[in-house]
């Protein structure tokens, strides 16, 4: 298949977890043996056009009128794509299908839709409505309204877990069949000869200190402000912890007044946004991994840390809540509730049976459910969804019409032959 997907973020540039799912469906499926093109947004010096092992890879820049709002720039992106897109579809030709990842994206896919007849797969990757607990403002709305929009234009609708599946159903009344749960996943070989690196390990923490390690963005629906609360019980009951967060976002300011409100400055590390081989050593260094989450569609930190051998403590919302079965590869805690987190926290720290047994289970969950193999081979069958849906709409639209046209000239034979009869009628 020729395939195209837009997205706003590809690496190097990443936003959040949209990026790595591109990036990883895209460099399978192109070893299955698809041709893959991605348009995405130019940030920095990056290249206009990148071969990236296989995947071609365009970069677009907005207009050199400064946008008003996130919605005006937004749509300069659109249709800046759709200009991309436009050329390279003159230049190599049509394509099979376009795949389209959350409603930043939608107007390009509707337009180059409607110009090309070209079906769209849209997945998406987190709702307005979920991520703010409900709509409170007319942008909130205006988003909302997008992705039902693209949800109504597409012709098949992919989602990472069924919480996801149930939330599109309720919030924009799609038929069941239509939404396809296709799980995301993980480089399998990311951990590969990574050790602990104690080196590393001592920018963070001292040699007694159990790191337990936040890794996401500084916004409220990851919930770290409840993991930050949670830590006056965790070191009343295991002095010897040390929180390390690891993200950046716009509560960072707020998290730093939480910390030191609660007085525990020299026990929370501000690490900044980690990449590449940072990341593999954090989770390396680290002892248990929490992710909080108030919200969460799927949750990819989640998978990496249990990939990496590191005990989990997730929120029993979402996403999150499917991936993890409380104590088999895993624990659990409410959502939004600190005590909780620092109960499960707590006994992982002073259980290491049911750590070393948590572990080797995650791990294997990991590697069977969630590689980019099978993720990829599902994602395609959508694909091949998508087009023979498109082509029976067609068939049906000909036959439809070829029936119209019958009734019409049999209504009009018959008006003839009923207007001949009345003349001779009128005659005789």
């Amino acid at each position: 298949m020729k395939i195209l997907m837009l997205a706003w973020e590809y690496p190097p540039r990443v936003v959040g977890g949209l990026s790595r799912v591109v990036y990883d469906l895209s460099h399978r499926l192109i070893k299955d043996g698809h041709e893959v093109t991605v348009i995405t947004y130019k940030d920095g010096d990056l290249p206009y056009e990148e071969n990236d092992k296989g995947v071609k890879v365009y970069r677009i820049d907005n207009y050199m009128i400064n946008p008003n709002n996130f919605i005006e720039w937004i749509m300069q992106m659109n249709f800046a794509m759709v200009a991309k897109a436009n050329q390279i579809i003159t230049e190599q030709g049509k394509f099979d299908i376009i795949h389209a990842h959350d409603w930043l994206v939608a107007y390009a896919s509707k337009a180059l839709k409607e110009s090309f007849n070209i079906p769209i797969v849209a997945t998406i990757h987190a709702t307005e409505a979920g991520r703010n607990s409900g709509i409170h403002d007319e942008t909130q709305r205006y988003i909302n309204d997008t992705e039902w929009m693209l949800t109504y234009e597409s012709t098949e609708v992919i989602v990472n877990s069924n919480y996801m599946k149930n939330e599109l159903q309720r919030l924009f009344g799609l038929p069941f069949e239509k939404i396809n749960v296709v799980p995301n996943g993980v480089n399998l070989n990311a951990f590969i000869g990574v050790e602990r690196d104690y080196e590393f390990r001592r920018r963070y923490a001292m040699d007694n200190e159990k790191i337990i390690l936040f890794m996401g963005r500084l916004v409220y629906e990851k919930g770290v402000q409840h993991l930050i609360a949670a830590m006056p019980k965790i070191l009343n009951g295991y002095h010897d912890t040390k929180l390390v967060i690891a993200g950046k976002g716009g509560m960072l300011d707020e998290l730093k007044a939480e910390v030191h409100a609660l007085g525990i400055d020299n026990k929370v590390y501000f690490a900044g946004y980690m990449n590449g081989k940072d990341v593999q050593k954090m989770y390396k260094a680290a002892d248990i991994s929490v992710f909080p989450s108030t919200y969460e569609p799927f949750g990819i930190v989640a998978l990496e840390a249990m990939l990496s051998e590191n005990p989990v403590v997730v929120s029993d919302i979402g996403g999150l809540n499917e991936i993890v079965q409380h104590r088999e590869n895993g624990m659990k805690s409410y959502a939004g509730n600190p005590n909780s987190i620092a109960d499960s926290v707590l006994e992982l720290l002073f259980d290491h049976q049911l750590c070393a047994n948590i572990v080797k289970k995650a791990k294997n969950k990991v590697r069977n459910e969630y590689n980019w193999n099978k993720i990829a081979q599902d994602t395609h069958f959508t694909y091949q969804k998508a087009i023979c849906e498109t082509i029976a709409d067609k068939q049906r639209m000909q036959i439809e019409q070829e029936n119209a046209k019958k009734k019409r000239k049999i209504k009009e034979t018959e008006i003839t032959n009923l207007l001949t009869f009345r003349k001779r009628q009128a005659y005789a």
